[in-house]
């Protein structure tokens, strides 16, 4: 049996299905996924195996590859939500996990890029914690 994953943007126009299981889940701390995700670092699952569908929103999605680089990103033009996209010619599906809807057990397998790491990324289990906006 296969798994089957479901995702969406924020503003709810593009929605999309995965079909199959993920290899591997990173956390990439490169100073392209910084500015892509506005924080620490980008968090992406990947799969050779998997196979993408869109539900509604295709026409919404774009895709922004980095010249002379191998990153993209794939993102709603409405909302800006960050979305899945085909990487390698194909042979690679690259799924932002906080674009997922479904839960999955996998946690990440590592961090990586960590050399560009944001100087401010350190000990954060240490800052404070609230379960909502602090008063």
């Amino acid at each position: 049996m296969s798994d089957i994953h479901t995702g969406s943007c924020q503003c709810k126009n593009v929605y999309y299905e995965i079909n199959g299981s993920f290899e591997s889940f990173y956390l990439c701390h490169c100073s392209y996924c910084q500015k892509d995700s506005g924080s620490a670092h980008s968090a992406n699952l990947f799969s050779t195996a998997a196979a993408l569908k869109w539900i509604t929103g295709q026409d919404k999605v774009k895709t922004f590859n980095i010249p002379s680089t191998r990153h993209v990103k794939s993102f709603c033009v409405e909302c800006g939500s960050a979305l899945p996209n085909l990487q390698m010619e194909g042979k690679l599906l690259v799924v932002p996990a906080g674009s997922l809807d479904s839960k999955i057990s996998l946690k990440p397998n590592a961090h990586i890029f960590c050399a560009s790491r944001a100087n401010w990324d350190v000990d954060l289990e240490t800052v404070k914690k609230f379960e909502n906006f602090p008063s």
